[in-house]
This record gives structure tokens, sequence and C-alpha cells, in this order.
């Protein structure tokens, strides 16, 4: 009983290493001439490795994945009847029964052709070498595996201008990846349909002063974490209404003439008719008690407007907004945004808010899709308010339009109860009067 090692022989390819991709047998199998120990994969082809013994595995010598040099151990196997240092049988090698001279058979096409007597010492017979079937590669061809070539034509990376860090000089996948990161340092002219370049470029450390880091607190902190909490509990959905509200803008045109003391804005008399619609729609103005379990219909309507500030996005709200008159609620809006500018909002008027409403349209932008204030059931966002071609009594005609987005909570909201909300508040718009009814 001797263990013969059987090294990972010269695969006749002019190449000096392979991956060893996948183990075929494991330690304690029996195994026979021939059989298939082993995929590996070189710079050509994925290449089967049959066993030059037959015999028992007692250890695999290297691990899957990893690449070997030719030479390196590959397996040991305990094989009956041999010496130590007798050689050993490969498919296609063996000694001549007519000469008594140790052969090279010509290499098939089976993965058998890829092995070498690792012990045999003697050079092949002239007749039996068929050099044709040995594939050399160019000299003007780099050496680099079937899966180093697709990295570098993917990334549009020519194999000759790198210098291969692999046995023989081969190119490797981790000298592909260190050149593509130094283009950008280098500042090559990009070839044509290349392209690695954009993302170099993306991937490339940024000039000193091109960043600003700004700590991630105060205001930005307590809203992001506020937004996130929202975003993530609450099941928002969001409905969406363009509403022809010309005799609105009269409207609002009128009181400023007849009432030049109150700061009137079309925040003020959407905030108003918001709060008369609320009427109508309690579940609007209502919470989610997870802890009880209960869904809180709240009877007053602290009413959060957002205002944009330099210390970031707050929503102060004005409390019991519902039982304020126009000229009440003027006032406590003109308040509330002076406040929240001058950064001095107090923390007991950004709690308890019960219904939302923002205006996107004063920065130009027609719609959205507003996330709800936490604890909060819904938030009304205001487009802006533009001339655009409206259908009026089946004529076109020029019309200040604008777009309202809702969002709710599906828990304490249905969609038919947010959608009659909508056109409730829409149909208000689109004709003020009906206030008088509310």
């Amino acid at each position: 009983m001797a263990v013969k090692q059987f090294l990972l022989p010269d695969l006749g390819e002019g190449l000096t290493e392979a991956d060893l991709i996948a183990w075929k047998v494991k330690v304690g199998d029996e195994v026979k001439l021939n059989q298939v120990l082993a995929d590996v994969e070189t710079a050509k082809a994925m290449v089967e490795l049959p066993s030059p013994y037959e015999g028992t595995v007692v250890a695999l010598e290297a691990a899957e994945n990893s690449t070997l040099a030719v030479g390196s151990p590959l397996i040991s196997i305990e094989v009956a009847g041999a010496e130590p240092d007798e050689p050993a049988n490969l498919v296609g090698y063996g000694p001549s029964e007519s000469s008594g001279a140790t052969r090279r058979r010509r290499r098939t096409a089976s993965g058998a052709a890829a092995l070498a007597l690792v012990e045999q010492t003697e050079a092949p017979e002239p007749e039996t070498v068929q050099p044709a079937a040995v594939t050399q590669p160019s000299p003007a061809r780099v050496p680099a595996k079937p899966s180093v070539r697709k990295l570098a034509a993917e990334l549009g990376v020519t194999l000759e201008l790198i210098s291969g860090t692999g046995i023989g000089g081969s190119v490797t996948r981790q000298d592909v990846e260190a050149y593509t990161r130094s283009l950008t340092a280098r500042a090559p002219q990009p070839e044509p349909h290349t392209p690695a370049a954009a993302s170099d470029i993306a991937g490339a450390a940024a000039p000193v002063g091109a960043e600003t880091r700004i700590p991630i607190a105060g205001v930005r902190k307590h809203t992001a974490a506020a937004m996130v909490r929202s975003a993530f509990t609450a099941p928002h959905v969001t409905e969406f209404l363009t509403v022809d509200m010309t005799a609105t803008m009269e409207l609002l045109a009128e009181l400023k003439v007849s009432y030049p003391d109150l700061k009137l804005t079309p925040t003020t008399l959407v905030a108003r008719m918001v709060l008369l619609t609320l009427r109508s729609h309690p579940s609007l103005n209502s919470a989610w008690d997870e802890q009880a379990g209960e869904i809180v219909v709240k009877h007053y309507v602290h009413l959060g407007v957002a205002a944009a500030t330099a210390r970031g996005l707050v929503v102060p709200n004005i409390k019991s907004a519902n039982t304020m008159s126009l000229r009440e609620l003027a006032g406590a809006l003109a308040q509330l945004v002076t406040t929240a500018r001058e950064g001095k909002t107090a923390p007991a008027d950004m709690s308890g808010g019960t219904f939302t409403l923002t205006n996107i349209g004063v920065f130009g932008v027609d719609a959205g899709t507003p996330i709800i204030n936490p604890g909060e059931a819904a938030i009304l966002a205001l487009g802006s308010v533009a001339k655009r071609p409206w259908v009026v009594d089946g004529e076109l005609a020029v019309r200040d339009v604008t777009t309202l987005a809702l969002s709710f909570d599906h828990r304490l909201v249905d969609g038919e109860q947010g959608s009659k909300f909508l056109a409730d508040l829409g149909a208000m718009l689109t004709d003020p009067r009906m206030a008088l009814v509310v």
C-alpha cells in the first residue's frame, strides 16, 4: 500500500495555472482509474480531471474556487500494491507492452486528454504526439481565463493594456478590476463603446472641496425620523383632483379690496374650506391608537400648516382652527408662518395636530404625494394655481386651475371616504358660495 499524490498536471495548453471549480469526490471515496476527480477551469475551457490512480481518497489537497499552479498538490490517493516511487498510469498514458517504454498517447476530446503523468520523465515518442492538437497561444494573445476575458469585454477593457500578475504573466480578474479603477486617476481617453468609463467616473473620489457635509441634527433630524416612521407605519393612499378655482380666486381678490387689513392668500381660503369639509368627513380628522386598539375621532381640528424655513420643514398647528372666523384664521396663519421662519415656534405648537395642509404651489409645483404627519389621518397638498384651458358650459375657456393631492391613512379612511372628502372640497373651491350652506 502506498499513498500517491496527484499534482495538477501541465494541461498542454501553454498555461501555468487553473482554477479548481468543484470536487467530484470526497475523502474516503473509492475511485477507479479515469474516474473524474474534479472540474478545473483554465484560460481555455472547463476541464474534467480523471484519476491517474485506483484506490481510496485520503486527502483533498486544495480547496474549491482556489487557483493552483501547475505542479501543485491536488489529491492524495492510497493505492494498493504500488511502491511509493512507482510511476502511475493515467488515461492515455502507460508503458508500451511492445517496447517496455513509457509512452504518451494521442490526446482525445474527452477530458482525459488534459492529463500528464506526474512522475514521468521520459520524453514522448515523436510519432505519437499530435502537434496540431496542442493549441499554443499566439505571441500577441494575452493569457487569461475565459471568465476574465468576458469581464474585460463587458468593461470594454483591452487585455493587451494590462500587466498580468498571474502565473506566467496571465491576466487575472483582480488585474482587470485594478486597471479599471485606475482609469480615472490616469485620465485616459475613453475608447469607443467603453461602458467602464462611466462607472469609473461615478465611483471616483470627489475633488477636494466638491462636497459639503452637514450634520443630521435639529429640525432636519426630527423631521426625517417622523417622516420615516409615518411612511413605514401608516398605509398611505394618495388621490388627485384637478379643480377649476376661478371663482375662489375672484373671491380672494374681492376680499383683499374690501378688507385690506387681512393677510389673505389662497392658502387661507383653502384652509377655511378644508375646515368646513371636515365637518362632514370626521374620519379624516381621526387617529389610530395602536396600544388601546381604538380609532380616536376628534371633534376639534388642530390644523397643521407646513412651513419651509432655513432650519428645515416645520409643521406647527393652529389649535381649534375649526372654531375660528375667517379673520381669526387669517391672523393665526400669518402669525404661524412668521414665527416658524424666525425659528421661534413653541414645542406645544408642533404637537397635537389633527390634519395638515401644505401649499407646494408656492414653489411652482403642480402636484405631489405628501407624507402624512405622524398621528394624523390625512394631509392635503395644494398645487400651483395657473391659467389653463378649461371647458365651461361646453365652451373652451381660460380658467384658474389647481390640483389637489390628498394622502390618507387607509387604516382610518376608506377609499370612498377619502374620495368624497376630496370631491366635496373641490366642489366648494369651484363654487365658494357653497360654504354659506355647510
